[in-house]
């Protein structure tokens, strides 16, 4: 099986007082003086998207039918343990009019095929909340 690159993101990064990030297309342009939690703020944005998009696909597949108004809310943590600095996240996802049960499992199957859960299963400790 031979994969194909759906797409490339590219970003320029820059530190300093007037540190940046700016991304080829320019969609994005952020400044980012430092110390700033850009970074977190960014990875859980991107992170929370992909795990909705992931969580449509599988409902789609089990063809339930998903109302307007699913959200995810990420919080992603920046730890630092004695000079260690790590990540940990939570996902608080709402999936409004969908049985609890039903609803889980669609969170848990999204995680299987989001890129996002993928890259960071057993690298950071992530909880998600079906609120």
């Amino acid at each position: 099986m031979t994969s194909k690159v759906l797409f490339t993101g590219k970003t320029h990064n820059t530190n300093g007082r007037d540190g940046g990030a700016r991304s080829a297309d320019g969609f994005l342009d952020i400044k980012m003086k430092q110390p700033h939690p850009a970074a977190e703020n960014l990875f859980g944005a991107a992170w929370s998207a992909c795990y909705m998009g992931a969580i449509e696909l599988v409902a789609s597949r089990k063809q339930i039918k998903l109302p307007a108004g699913i959200s995810v809310d990420a919080e992603i943590d920046l730890n630092n343990d004695d000079g260690n600095f790590f990540l940990s996240a939570r996902l608080n996802v709402s999936v409004p009019g969908i049985d609890p049960v039903i609803a889980r499992e669609l969170l848990d199957a999204a995680h299987d095929i989001c890129p996002y859960s993928k890259a960071t299963h057993g690298n950071i400790d992530v909880v998600t909340n079906l609120i």
